[in-house]
């Protein structure tokens, strides 16, 4: 029964690795696609009292140096008023060039991963230094999907905050005036950049999974099962 299980535990978790390799890989590519590229408006309506109402674009694209998109030409008039140059507030750019970053490195290495298993899987069961390689590379990468998309969820709530009415509100100085409301009235569909922070947590629960799976494929767990047995058969009867 324990050679079975050995045998069976050999042919699956080489297969259970490439699906795994194969779900990250496309997660990987889902991840940086959804959020790289991006360009979205908010369209703010400044109500005037006792004047014609305004309309400013707040426009925000990737990688979210909101402090570099202008959201007030120079020396612009907004409800007869001379407004100076004014620029969203907050930097989102580390965050989500970390996380696009770390997605391109782990598409690389996933498909790295499934030539070696599928076309090199002899030489790669013949060394330790293979599977033991490939597991610490694994164990880092589910660390640093686990940074990288809490970074970028982070960075994307400051997007959402600073591009919001509140958020326009307290950057134009000219909407704390008593007589001017401010009001984001359209709103750009962030739904590709959620979905990026939920695909950067995928990857992790993948690159954790798999992780198991490579570790498997070690000499490390092979030393531990064999200890186990060895423990399991009890000290050898003494000679009579």
């Amino acid at each position: 029964k324990e050679a079975f299980s050995l045998v069976l535990s050999q042919i699956l978790d080489p297969l259970a690795s490439i699906l795994f390799y194969l779900f990250c890989f496309l997660t990987a590519v889902l991840a940086f696609g959804t959020c790289g590229g991006y360009t979205g408006r908010n369209v703010v309506s400044i109500i005037c009292g006792g004047s014609s109402n305004e309309t400013l674009s707040a426009t925000f694209t990737y990688p979210f140096r909101l402090n570099q998109e202008l959201l007030v030409e120079s020396n612009n008039t907004l409800c007869n008023r001379t407004v100076p140059a004014t620029h969203l507030v907050g930097d989102s750019s580390s965050s989500v060039e970390f996380f696009v970053a770390v997605a391109i490195l782990a598409f690389l290495y996933s498909m790295m991963a499934l030539l070696v298993y599928l076309g090199y899987m002899h030489v790669y069961r013949d060394s330790d230094f293979g599977p033991m390689f490939d597991f610490v590379l694994t164990a880092v990468f589910a660390f640093l999907w686990l940074v990288c998309s809490s970074a970028w969820a982070r960075g994307l709530q400051t997007v959402k905050d600073a591009t919001s009415t509140a958020g326009i509100e307290s950057t134009l100085a000219l909407c704390t005036d008593r007589d001017v409301r401010c009001e984001v009235t359209d709103y750009a569909s962030m739904r590709s950049l959620n979905i990026s922070v939920i695909f950067g947590f995928l990857n992790l629960i993948l690159w954790v999974g798999n992780a198991w799976f490579v570790y498997k494929e070690t000499r490390w767990h092979s030393q531990k099962v064999n200890a186990q047995q060895a423990a399991g058969r009890g000290p050898n009867p003494a000679p009579i």
